[in-house]
């Protein structure tokens, strides 16, 4: 439809770029409730309201009621891509009040499949989408003329794509014929099959999960073996989870250490150079204690008298007499018996008077000389 005020998103929706909606349309209903059900006889307003075109729905006239969507569907597993087609319909019209029709399981099995979700399920996940004012149960497979207008339907939403179903090639042909029908777009890439497939495929891994969460194999229609099975892959995987955990820890562990010994060598070498470098000032040729050192031996100079040094000739107490100038031997060393030696014992006790002979030596059985 060309003339919609619409513009379709990079993900396959369609943006409204009309001011904002009311917050369940016509009827005011707040978001924090819950959409209403449909009266099983449909709508009972008096007198019915009459037909609009397409053109007064897009203008917003007539102001008195909302315009009336329908959309219809099956809704299993509802997801983002129902709920994107429910905001395309609830945002065609300025006023817009939508109404959405739900299968039983009885005509959904019979002409679609079997459904996750039961009819009850389904209804209750449509009433608390935020897009949706009035849920009609039971909805039937094709709209018959009574079926709008009981419920006072002015415009039908769905997809543009024919819908193949109940020996027809296009269940919403004569709704199009008649000029109620109104495109939207779908979302790409999400669908209810989509989701049932990924289950499909991934059954093992879903089977071990619901088996981890504490389902038995008879809830899960799981086999002895494979009962067996998957509990013995949970074990290994907890054990490779251990593994992985205490394998994580360790590097976490050994980057520290090397953060900290690291910084621990960083903090060792700026202490030793300052180490040094005190030790430098204090000992060094031009340290403090070299200056000490040389301002005490100063000091002790100063105040200690001088001493000559052991053995010079000016520290002995006995000089030797010097010899006249007229000696003629002054140059040579006087004969030992000039030289005066100091009195043994002996010679002193001559000299009072007194003879001391000393005792005879026997050299060889001779006897020897006496020696005074």
């Amino acid at each position: 439809m060309g003339g919609r005020k619409r513009g379709r998103g990079g993900n396959g929706t369609v943006a409204s770029q009309q001011g904002p909606q009311k917050p369940r349309g016509a009827n005011g209903r707040a978001l924090r409730e819950p959409a209403i059900f449909a009266k099983a006889n449909g709508s009972t307003s008096e007198p019915p309201p009459e037909k609009l075109t397409l053109a007064q729905a897009r203008r917003g006239t007539p102001a008195n009621r909302p315009v009336r969507v329908y959309a219809d569907g099956i809704f299993d597993l509802f997801h983002s891509g129902h709920a994107r087609a429910l905001m395309q319909a609830k945002n065609l019209f300025p006023n817009t009040h939508l109404i959405v029709g739900v299968c039983s399981d009885e005509l959904t099995h019979k002409y679609k499949g079997y459904t996750v979700m039961t009819e009850d399920e389904r209804y209750d996940a449509l009433r608390h989408c935020r897009y949706v004012d009035e849920v009609v149960r039971d909805a039937p497979w094709t709209l018959s003329p009574e079926f709008l207008r009981d419920h006072e339907i002015d415009f039908v939403a769905h997809d543009d794509i024919p819908y193949t179903s109940a020996g027809s090639e296009d269940v919403y042909k004569h709704i199009k014929e008649a000029g109620m029908f109104v495109a939207t777009q779908r979302t790409e890439g999400i669908s209810t099959s989509d989701l049932i497939t990924r289950i499909v495929r991934d059954y093992d891994v879903y089977a071990r999960r619901n088996l981890q969460r504490g389902y038995t194999a008879r809830e899960l229609n799981v086999g002895f073996i494979n009962d067996k099975k998957y509990r013995l892959q949970n074990q290994v995987d907890k054990m490779k989870e251990t593994v992985r955990t205490v394998e994580e820890r360790s590097k976490q562990l050994v980057y520290r250490v090397e953060e900290r010994s690291v910084d621990l060598l960083h903090k060792w070498e700026e202490k030793s150079r300052e180490f040094i470098g005190s030790f430098l000032e204090l000992f060094g040729p031009d340290g403090a204690w070299n200056v000490i050192q040389e301002r005490s031996g100063r000091m002790l100079q100063a105040l200690s008298p001088y001493s000559s040094p052991r053995g010079s000739p000016s520290s002995s107490p006995t000089r030797r007499r010097s010899l006249s100038p007229q000696s003629p031997t002054s140059s040579s060393s006087p004969p030992p018996s000039s030289i005066s030696t100091p009195s043994s014992p002996t010679s002193r006790r001559k000299k009072k008077g007194g003879t001391d002979l000393k005792p005879t030596r026997q050299h060889g059985g001779q006897s020897g000389k006496l020696y005074s």
